[in-house]
């Protein structure tokens, strides 16, 4: 254990020669992709690199709740994450077809931006202003319970 601890300053001064300069690769500019978490006008965004939704016409409402389920509560961003499973796990058995159709459109959308929108931190774009979906997702944010949200179990 000794022995270890001696090499870490060793370690850090091999290191201490590399700059952060030399470490960076160019991103892709994939940065202006989203057509919400830029500031880029319309026009100048290259739709070419948003993929399409997948056909789910053939699903049964039961495959596209448990879908729907599922993609709410692996997003990959934990804080959407919590929201969207809860309010899933809330109100996805008692949603129609168009509604879990419209849940889905919002699904697609950046996290960020669906987080924003909940929160109310960003105004919805105009699509998603008279959303009813939007408009429960941001009623079930407010938390009006004070309850302690925790993310719901995946069922079998």
């Amino acid at each position: 254990m000794v022995s270890l601890l001696r090499r870490v300053p060793q370690f850090k001064t091999k290191l201490s020669h590399l700059s952060l300069e030399k470490c960076r690769r160019p991103l892709p500019q994939l940065r202006n992709c989203y057509r919400y978490s830029t500031q880029t006008p319309d026009s100048e965004i290259d739709d070419s690199f948003l993929p399409e939704p997948i056909d789910r016409s053939h699903e049964t409402p039961e495959v596209t709740r448990a879908r729907l389920l599922y993609q709410s509560r692996k997003r990959g961003i934990l804080e959407t994450d919590l929201l969207l499973s809860t309010f899933a796990k809330k109100n996805l058995s008692a949603m129609t077809e168009p509604e879990m159709k419209e849940y889905d459109k919002l699904l697609d959308e950046p996290d960020w931006e669906i987080y924003y929108w909940a929160t109310q931190r960003k105004p919805a774009p105009e699509e998603w202003k008279d959303s009813p979906i939007l408009a429960r997702l941001r009623e079930h944010v407010k938390n009006e319970g004070k309850v302690i949200l925790r993310m719901p179990d995946l069922e079998a």
